[in-house]
């Protein structure tokens, strides 16, 4: 909804090839940035106005059910649970959860029944995980990331997460272990809600998450994965042009109209 390093509001359709398993699909995404210097795309512009006037009414909820684990339910009722790993969220009864796998405490071997869909940030045959997923009124995708082994980094070891739902870009950094570039930036596009990583430590330092939330200037950033470090620590960095906003609650529901107009730090109970 903001635009910071952001070509005013211009949208780009982007098609993104689906997974293995149904290659002759093709999923629209409509959170992508969009680059003027590429050649060939045909692409709409829209004012923040237009863009208000004809989003959708429906709201989604978010839970923190703890650690990087955050529960999505969509307006059509499908229900999924981030960084699964089976401590936190199970009786959600997600129908859709994510992994990554740098530690035990994100991902599962033994995902829940309900789970229809159990999505990978790493690809356990190689190389980079690819997924393009439609499930009745939510889009879900990734963009890989690396993974850091004590002092190597494993290629493409784990995903940022991306769920496209009610007109809302919602992104989940996973357990980040580097700084992203260009190309992240533009693979991962608009995000109107991002879920970040602020221990510090374990994933990236305060400095270099307070950096990236700033570039992605999400008009919503719902921290996680905390620890001890205070908050201050992240929302001091953050600066003025970023409220924070405390809540008593572990849930919230929003839509793309009831985005706060001024880029929020939202902190739900349990954080």
């Amino acid at each position: 909804m903001h635009g910071m390093n952001r070509p005013s509001l211009l949208a780009l359709i982007l098609l993104l090839p689906a997974p293995a398993m149904a290659q002759e699909t093709r999923i629209v995404s409509k959170c992508m940035a969009i680059a003027e210097a590429i050649p060939g795309i045909t692409y709409a512009s829209f004012d923040k106005g237009t863009m208000l006037a004809s989003a959708p009414a429906e709201s989604v909820q978010i839970t923190y059910a703890g650690h990087s684990t955050y529960l999505i339910e969509t307006p059509g009722g499908v229900r999924i649970a981030t960084d699964f790993s089976g401590v936190y969220g199970s009786e959600f009864n997600p129908r859709i959860v994510t992994m990554n796998k740098a530690h035990r405490t994100h991902y599962t071997d033994h995902p829940p029944i309900s789970a229809e869909f159990v999505l990978r940030g790493w690809n356990p045959e190689g190389g980079p995980a690819h997924h393009a997923l439609e499930v009745e009124d939510v889009t879900v995708r990734n963009v890989p990331t690396d993974i850091r082994h004590g002092d190597e980094m494993e290629k493409d070891g784990n995903s940022i997460f991306i769920f496209e739902v009610a007109g809302l870009c919602i992104g989940h950094l996973g357990h980040l272990h580097h700084r992203l570039e260009s190309e992240h930036y533009g693979a991962i596009g608009r995000l109107d809600i991002v879920m970040a990583p602020i221990d510090g430590g374990m994933t990236l330092s305060v400095e270099a998450m307070s950096e990236i939330t700033t570039r992605l200037y999400s008009s919503m950033i719902l921290p996680m994965h905390r620890h001890a470090t205070p908050l201050s620590a992240y929302t001091s960095r953050m600066g003025d042009g970023f409220a924070v906003d405390i809540r008593t609650s572990n849930s919230l529901t929003v839509s793309l109209k009831t985005l706060p107009s001024r880029p929020t730090i939202v902190v739900l109970d349990g954080v």
